[in-house]
Parts: C-alpha cells; structure tokens; sequence
C-alpha cells in the first residue's frame, strides 16, 4: 500500500530544494510545479487508458491500428499527443530547450480540451534547464499511478499549503478528503442530470461522481451535467485540470463572480438534481444586503450583526443547497459541527428545514479527517424525493469513533467502512438488496463460513505466520535472513488485510444481521420529526444515539480502585527509595 503522506513529503522535499535554488518566489513556482504534477498524473491515466484501448483494437494487415483523441474520448480520459507525453518530456537530450518543450506540452493539451484554454500554465522558459530537468525526475514516480481518486488535488493542497499558507487558508478554505468525498456520492448515488458544487476546490466531488457513474456502467458525461462556483482562482484551475485528466466536461466560473454568497453564477436555483459540497465554514463578515440580493434564502436568513454582516455564514449556505435544488433533487455537503445545534436564527432555519421532511441523513464525523485541519465536522443529506414511508423521520449516524487510523494526524474511512455506513443508509431506505449484495461481497472475500467464525480462523493463523516468522528467520543464513523476514512480511500483511475486512463483516453483521434495520445505541438512530422538535430541532447525531452498551467486565469498581491505589502507594514507596539511593551515592561522588 501507497503512504501517501510519505510520498507527499518526499515530492515535497526534493522540489523545494530546486525552488531555493532557483531564486523564485513561492507563487512563481508554484503553478508550474503543480503543472508538472498534472503532466505526470494525465500521462499515468493516459497509458491506463490506451492499455485498455489496444485490448481490442482491430488489426488492419497485421498492424494494430494507433489510438486516436475520439478513444480516449469514450472512456473519459483525456488525450495526450505524442509531445505532451512525460515520457516524451522527461528523456529530452540535454541539448533540447526544455522549457519551451513543456510550454509546447501544455499547449497541445489545451488544444485537446476546450475547458483547460488559458488554464495550464505555460511560463516554464523561466527555470534553467538544470532545475526543469531534475522536477520532471523528480515526479516521475510511478507512486503516483498506484493512488487513486483525487490525488492531484491532495498533492495540490500540499504544496499550496507549503508554498503559500495565506491561500491555502484564504477564508477557511481546504481540501476536502477523499473518504467524505466517497461518502458523499455514495449516499446520493448520482445517476444522471445536473450537479453543482458551489465550492467546488480542486473539483474532488465532480471526479468522484464521475468514478461513481462509469462504474455503473453510464458515461459521466453523458450522464450528467457538471457546473462549478470556486471563487479562488488558483483551485479553479486546480479544477479544470482535475477533471481534463479524468476525461470530465464542465463549466467552472471562478473570481468575484463565482462567490456563491453574492451570485448564482450560473442561475441554478430550482434546477439541480445534486448539489455536492464543503464548503468554508464559519465564514464571517459577509455583507447582508449583497447576500440578501442574490436570494436564494427560502427560510429567511440568519442572524446579522450591527455591521450589518452575517457573522457566520454557515446557515447561508445550507440554505443555498436546499434551495438550488429541483422537486427530486439531493445534496450532501460537509459542514462544521456546530451548525447542527446552533441557536438563534439559525436554529428557526433548522426548524423550517426539518418541518419540509427533506432532511434525510445527519452523520458526525470524528477528528482527523481532514489533511490541514484536526476539527470534528458533521456531514448533511436532504432528499426531495424522499420515500413516503420514511417522510416523517431522519437517520442520524454518529460515525465518530469509526474510522481507520493512517497515521497519528490522519485518520479515513476505508472501502469496507465506507460500505458499511452506506448499508445503514439502504436499509433506512428500505432498500435490502443493496445490503444483501454487500453481504455477497464479504462472502466472497472470506469465504461461507460465519463471519465470527472465519475471523477466529484468520486470527490463529497470522499468530502460527508470526510464530514460523521468528524460528524460521533466526535460523536463516546471514544472506537470507532478510530474504526469509520480507517473505513472511507479505504473507502476515496479507493475513492482517483479511482479517481488517472480517472484523468489518463482524461489525455489521452483528448488528443487523442479513438485513433489517434497527436502532443501534452510540451508532444509528431513526428519529421522528416530534422527536427532533422534542430536542429543539438540534440536529446532532449524538443527541439521538445516545451511548453504546457497556458489557460488564464482571470487575467490583471499588475493589479495583482499592487495588489499584495499594499498587500506587507500594511504587510510590519503591520510588522515593530509590531516590534516596541515587542521591546517597551522588554524595558519596562528591557531586
């Protein structure tokens, strides 16, 4: 498996030491740094794609016939010509003008696709030849074709962050993870129509519906409509390139004209059939009358303060999800925990919106989610088109404390965990088939026995795989020993990525077994709308799963803590002997 933040850090290192030696300031390096990246991702997908392509290409006198643009266009990939390949760029003789060689890149590309005109930066004449040979080395790191999904965009946020922390931050503004991402689309299961992002950053949400939908079998631009608001230009651009190499069409406004809190840049109210999102939370100082004038507020507007700002925009923007939404339409966006209870005006909005019967799902979110920021966030759904038979409730999930750890600063839900959460959703939904293909899905990867059992089985077998490790190992030879320890590394790793995915199969299973939803204390709620007026319509999760069940360990509380304060005394004791010890014999030193 890929580190990511190991890969990150290694890019991150090797090209900052070519920008102090290239006197550039950070902004002048930075687009064409990400534009290189760019390069290298587009050429990974591009031979991913002609691979496929020359699969079953016809065969014409014995020759199989090139790849052309119009392929690559019916698997949504993005075509490079043969001068705008990496491979091309990077085994340039030293004697080449490299510079005007990537300009010419970049130029071709956006021949290629009408959205990327004017985007790709083209002002690589600036660096030596020297430093632009060794950054075109340095991403040529096949790493980067092993991770999927939004890469480019975190590897953006990376570097931005590292070149320029006032736009990274510019009005709290930051890259939304990949797994809220999946979460996301997978709940609203986008199909076909018109979606917007408001906030669109480095365009995350567009490329994953995209995933989403050719996995269904459906092309994504075909399918669907993509329309984007980034008033940050810089992630604007990050956005067209974004989609370019993952072969998607869309129409992305940036600038003063692209604030959503002042303009409806592409006149969508009413009209979309998903509306995807995260958005800067806790955005102050936004002018009343301006955001006021551009509408959009279908349950009045929140609380505006004597400078006659809004102080917090997040009511703002939970409004403007709703209402840019069509009579079937869904959303799903990211927001800050603390708009789920917020009082005041934003409170009456929260009432009017549950009283509608559209808020469909409230999921909380732990800390560490986010790659530059540790805050706990809340993640909303509203559905128009709800099922009559669920009209009158909202599923509320507190997901806190489930996730994987990837490091001590991050932490993700994986592909199991994903699933799993997403199964809540299909059997509040009614919808069993979907929970029982995922159950399929386990058998599959683990075999018929029963979950709980095949566990059991897994786990007695890594302990055997770490017990012939260790004999096996100090009985090698010197020359083989780190033969033998990389051999049995891999089986054990393979041996832990099973039994990661039956702990996943037991955790479901458990709880709703082959597929009937039910109330699950510290996990999952279904709560009625006289429930949530009950609880002054706050929409946290918590407030409504309460606490999971505590088994009881059998342990007498006051015995133990009896115990254990015997225990502290008896070390306590030890300790202040011990002291004395070593400051008789410091003494007995001269020191």
């Amino acid at each position: 498996m890929i580190n990511i933040r190991k890969l990150e850090a290694e890019l991150w290192e090797s090209a900052d030491l070519l920008r102090q030696g290239s006197k550039l300031t950070s902004n002048q390096y930075c687009m064409p740094v990400l534009g290189l990246i760019f390069l290298r991702y587009a050429f990974g997908r591009f031979k991913l794609v002609e691979a496929e392509i020359l699969k079953d290409r016809p065969v014409r006198r014995g020759r199989v016939l090139p790849v052309e643009a119009s392929d690559f266009a019916e698997k949504s990939a993005l075509y490079l010509p043969p001068e705008a390949r990496y491979d091309y760029l990077v085994n340039l003789p030293e004697s080449a003008d490299i510079g005007k060689a990537v300009n010419r890149a970049m130029e071709l590309i956006e021949e290629q696709s009408e959205q990327l005109v004017g985007v790709l930066p083209k002002d690589y004449t600036m660096f030596t030849d020297e430093i632009l040979s060794e950054l075109l080395r340095i991403f040529n790191n096949s790493a980067l074709d092993e991770v999927g999904g939004d890469i480019l965009g975190r590897i953006y946020e990376y570097f931005l962050n590292k070149f320029a922390k006032n736009i990274a931050s510019d009005d709290g503004v930051f890259f939304t993870p990949k797994s809220l991402v999946k979460m996301i689309v997978n709940v609203l299961e986008p199909k076909k129509g018109i979606l917007l992002d408001p906030a669109c950053g480095s365009g995350g949400m567009f490329v994953q519906t995209g995933d989403f939908v050719n996995h269904a079998g459906m092309s994504a631009n075909a399918a669907m409509t993509f329309y984007g608001q980034e008033k940050v230009e810089y992630n604007a651009q990050l956005c067209l390139m974004n989609m370019a190499v993952h072969g998607l069409n869309g129409k992305i406004l940036s600038g003063n004209e692209a604030n959503t809190f002042y303009n409806d840049a592409h006149s969508l109210e009413g009209c979309c059939d998903y509306v995807m999102a995260n958005p800067p939370f806790n955005v102050d100082k936004v002018k009343s009358e301006s955001a006021m004038n551009a509408g959009r507020l279908p349950f009045g507007v929140p609380s505006i303060n004597a400078a006659k700002e809004f102080g917090n925009g997040n009511y703002l923007w939970i409004s403007y999800f709703y209402a840019y939404l069509n009579e079937k339409g869904r959303a799903g966006f990211v927001m800050a925990s603390s708009a789920t209870d917020s009082s005041g005006k934003d409170r009456d909005i929260r009432q009017k919106l549950v009283e509608t019967g559209h808020v469909d799902v409230m999921m909380s979110v732990g800390n560490n989610f986010f790659y530059t920021k540790s805050l706990p966030c809340s993640i909303w759904f509203f559905d128009k088109g709800k099922a009559e038979t669920i009209q009158d409730h909202v599923l509320f999930i507190d997901a806190r404390n489930y996730y994987t750890v990837v490091d001590r600063t991050l932490n993700e839900w994986s592909e199991w965990q994903l699933k799993n959460l997403n199964a809540i959703v299909w059997l509040y939904r009614g919808e069993v088939d979907k929970y029982q293909q995922l159950m399929a899905e386990y058998r599959e990867a683990l075999g018929n026995l029963p979950f709980a059992e095949t566990l059991s089985v897994l786990e007695d077998e890594q302990k055997e795989l770490q017990r012939r490790s260790k004999i096996e190992v100090e009985a090698a030879g010197r020359k083989d020993k780190k033969r033998v320890q990389a051999y049995y590394d891999e089986l054990i790793a393979e041996k832990a990525e099973a039994i990661t995915v039956a702990k996943e199969a037991v955790w479901l299973y458990e709880k709703f077994g082959e597929g009937e939803y039910q109330d699950i204390p510290g996990l999952c709620k279904m709560a009625s709308r006289a429930e949530i007026a009950e609880k002054n319509y706050s929409l946290t999760p918590g407030a409504y799963v309460g606490v999971a069940a505590v088994e009881d360990d059998g342990v007498d509380f006051a015995q133990r803590m009896g115990e254990i304060h015997r225990e502290l005394l008896a070390l306590q004791a030890e300790s202040n002997e011990l002291m004395q010890t070593i400051s008789k014999n410091m003494k007995e030193m001269g020191l």
